[in-house]
């Protein structure tokens, strides 16, 4: 049976019938397709704290939310950074802190923090690949994860305290967190390692050399590797690389319909050792090694299902994206 907090947690979220897990406390929101509504419905429930950390920040409904949260006496906390977005989170800066949220800079000993992680009451998390920045909703794919395990929670929320007073922190990994700049290169090579049969992949960046040279040793050791990208135009010598040793690239224009911001690896689905990760890390080396950065390695079945039902949709209308 689904436990009790997550599963009235999907009823109020509106997803009940999309994810909620046979025994663990997951919840997957799929984008563009749901539209930040479960997101903006988690933010709205909290009753005691709200802890964010955003990358980017630039949504005038998120941020009357937030303040309203404030107004009815929940603790709200928020936390942007300011290494390359403090211009554009200015504004949700300085309107937050007017209206009683504690918002802080994020420490600028990291390279980012490109973290995108919301946490209600202590209790509930959204693990996600999005920012806000509604200007995109339209068209990027993305995923969040909300999760009421316990150990990530609790250890989401100690790392969370840290940052928020600049302080030394080494992540507790809880059950399932892939933690940057601490062990999510490792733990991102040691799930394309473990990867017998298959890999659907999506992410914005493929440049860290360590990340291509282990999807590259999976597709010549015969996993079926298929990828689905935006081609930026960057990333040339690695789809070539990728290429020739068999892996499959769906890559869509920039100016598609469809804009792949999303961070996956989905290992092995259909098989009893299947795991997907979700999270913000990008595959480079700042974002694996300098950033602050989060994300998770799963094994929920509704979680894995509908993600590979994305996934797969995605590789093959990458053939035919349709430019705007």
């Amino acid at each position: 049976m689904p436990r009790p907090g997550i599963l009235r947690l999907a009823v109020s979220l509106g997803l009940a019938a999309l994810s909620v897990p046979a025994a663990a406390g997951y919840a997957l929101v799929t984008e563009p397709d749901q539209g930040l509504a479960p997101i903006y419905r988690l933010m709205a429930s909290a009753r005691r704290s709200i802890d964010l950390t955003m990358y980017e920040f630039e949504d005038p409904a998120a941020i009357a939310l937030l303040d309203q949260a404030a107004a009815r006496g929940v603790a709200v906390r928020v936390i942007l950074d300011q290494n390359h977005k403090q211009g554009a989170n200015t504004p949700a800066h300085d309107q937050l802190a007017a209206n009683g949220v504690a918002v802080h800079w994020a420490n600028p000993g990291y390279a980012c923090t490109h973290q995108k992680t919301l946490t209600v009451d202590g209790a509930t998390a959204a693990v996600m690949t999005l920012n806000f920045t509604p200007q995109y909703y339209p068209t990027s794919r993305e995923f969040a994860v909300i999760t009421d395990d316990p150990a990530d929670v609790a250890a989401i929320e100690t790392t969370f305290a840290a940052d928020f007073a600049d302080g030394p922190v080494s992540p507790p990994d809880g059950d399932n967190l892939v933690w940057s700049p601490t062990n999510a290169q490792s733990s991102l090579l040691g799930l394309i390692a473990s990867a017998g049969a298959s890999l659907q992949v999506e992410n914005e960046e493929m440049s860290d050399p360590a990340v291509v040279d282990a999807l590259c040793a999976a597709a010549a050791r015969g996993v079926a590797v298929r990828i689905a990208m935006t081609d930026r135009g960057k990333y040339g010598r690695e789809f070539d690389r990728l290429r020739a040793a068999g892996a499959g690239l769906a890559l869509y224009p920039a100016s598609a319909d469809l804009y792949i911001h999303a961070k996956v690896v989905l290992a092995d689905y259909g098989s009893a050792g299947a795991r997907v990760f979700i999270g913000s890390e990008n595959f480079s080396r700042a974002s694996l090694t300098r950033n602050r950065e989060l994300g998770l390695i799963i094994s929920d079945p509704a979680v894995m299902a509908a993600t590979a039902a994305t996934l797969a949709g995605d590789y093959a209308g990458g053939g035919s994206a349709r430019a705007q």
